[in-house]
């Protein structure tokens, strides 16, 4: 028998309904929700013996306000894109206060969650279990100067700055230098009165001052960074791809394309042709997937990843970007043809793999 579902979330939001819906279609009753706000007021109770699915706590301006609020002061707004380390510091103690509870059991290992959302430990995890990952500095920087010199040093030239705890390619500078030390910074950040603020337009600042406050506003709460590896392209835009990984298995598949050098969707990115990607790989196409897998099986406590693929060039190799611990809101996707999520969206594949889970550990009756 399944047990009782419960989703740690935002009441009201998509990734909490979604879920619910696949539930309702698979045959189980309402998953209750607990919301992120109580678990960080410290105010909850769980349902005896409740399994509980995380949800990211992204996307709730209360929550937003609590986790980064007071790292940010009188000048907190919800636009900001400083106070990452601060949210990361929240968001993971809560989660492993949960854990602590005598009788949780938690969809999702809190520690793995941990690593996830720290882009320099996950590069480090993947790069040591021989996952292809793009060379990464690998050294702490601590502002502008500093990341010109260790570039200079590691022979970098074009290479993509993130925040170590961002999420949806907030903060994410696409850097690159030409030959005879122009600068021209790529990001959704808009420099205003020296604060940052998340934009969804995408803007190119070509002076060294600019750039310099950018990177100096950010390197406090610590960055990641990383080789920009020439992508795929797809009707003539850079191309790249998220798997959704469920027990092991790559289930779905989207190809994200752009003009820009990020291509989440809500930064003017758009959905690709999966078939012909899949053209264009050929024969590295199962590669591509495995790829994705090898990434995964690096969280063994996770039941469900996305992982971002970026293939290179003629779509002949594929690197690891990053592992999203809550990638697979990807509404209107059904699964891979013939693989074990056919026909089936991202939060229905979770459930039948928990399904056939619950079925094992019970056995035949």
């Amino acid at each position: 028998m399944t047990p009782q579902l419960t989703v740690l979330g935002n009441p009201g939001h998509r990734r909490v309904t979604l879920f619910a819906a696949a539930a309702r279609a698979a045959g189980l009753p309402e998953p209750a929700v607990l919301p992120w706000l109580d678990v960080l007021r410290g105010g909850y109770r769980l349902p005896e013996g409740t399994l509980l699915r995380i949800e990211s706590p992204g996307e709730e301006p209360e929550v937003d306000r609590l986790l980064r609020g007071p790292a940010l002061g009188p000048d907190y707004a919800p636009t900001r894109v400083e106070g990452t380390a601060a949210w990361y510091a929240g968001v993971t103690a809560a989660l492993r206060e949960l854990a602590a509870r005598p009788g949780v059991r938690l969809l999702g290992d809190p520690e793995e969650i941990a690593v996830m959302f720290d882009k320099r430990r996950a590069h480090a995890l993947l790069g040591g279990a021989g996952v292809p990952v793009p060379r990464a500095l690998g050294v702490a920087v601590g502002g502008w100067e500093q990341l010109r010199e260790r570039l200079a040093e590691a022979g970098l030239r074009r290479v993509f700055v993130k925040p170590a705890h961002g999420s949806s390619a907030s903060g994410v500078t696409a850097l690159e230098f030409g030959p005879r030390g122009q600068v021209l910074a790529t990001t959704s950040v808009e420099l205003a009165d020296g604060r940052l603020h998340n934009s969804l337009r995408v803007r190119r600042y070509r002076t060294e001052r600019e750039v310099a406050a950018i990177v100096d506003r950010l390197a406090p709460d610590g960055l990641h960074v990383e080789e920009w590896i020439p992508k795929a392209s797809q009707a003539g835009r850079s191309a790249d791809v998220r798997v959704v990984v469920v027990e092991g298995r790559a289930t779905h598949a989207v190809v994200r394309t752009s003009t820009q050098p990020m291509t989440n969707l809500h930064l003017g990115g758009a959905r690709g042709s999966l078939d012909l990607a899949r053209e264009a790989a050929g024969a590295a196409w199962p590669a591509l997937l495995e790829t994705a897998e090898r990434a995964a099986a690096c969280f063994p406590g996770s039941p469900m990843v996305g992982v971002d693929v970026l293939p290179t060039a003629a779509w002949r190799r594929s690197l690891v970007g990053e592992v999203n611990a809550f990638g697979d809101l990807l509404p209107n996707l059904t699964g891979l043809p013939g693989g074990p999520a056919e026909g089936l969206d991202t939060y229905g594949a979770q459930l039948a793999a928990l399904i056939r889970r619950a079925g094992r550990a019970t056995g035949p009756t």
